[in-house]
């Protein structure tokens, strides 16, 4: 599971931030363990993580340990997780086109058609 924040559509595309912390869990779902531990504390040294997001972080790693020890949400049916494969016959999943990006406008964005 990877700890992020949601994503959020903008004039140049996707915007994503990872919160560098993940939870790797085996497929029977009886072992887990934190990964990138030591990373998610640097970039909380570095203020990159906020006290507030690290709260949000805590109340998550709960959650998601909460939900594995109860087989709930994406743990409700590890043989759903375990069984499924890529079907071959999918076609490669494609990337959306690109939008073209704001003029230069001393900060402003340049009104359309010019």
């Amino acid at each position: 599971m990877n700890f992020e924040h949601p994503t959020r559509r903008t004039t140049q595309g996707c915007d994503t931030f990872d919160l560098t912390v993940d939870l790797v869990v085996d497929p029977g779902l009886t072992r887990w363990e934190w990964k990138d531990e030591d990373e998610y504390a640097h970039v909380r040294r570095l203020g990159i993580v906020t006290d507030t997001e690290h709260q949000a972080v805590d109340a998550a790693r709960d959650q998601v340990l909460a939900m594995l020890t109860e087989r709930s949400g994406p743990f409700a049916d590890a043989s759903a997780w375990t069984s499924w494969w890529w079907n071959p016959a999918w076609p490669p999943p494609a990337a959306a086109p690109r939008l073209p990006r704001p003029a230069a406008t001393g900060g402003r964005v340049a009104p359309a058609g010019g």
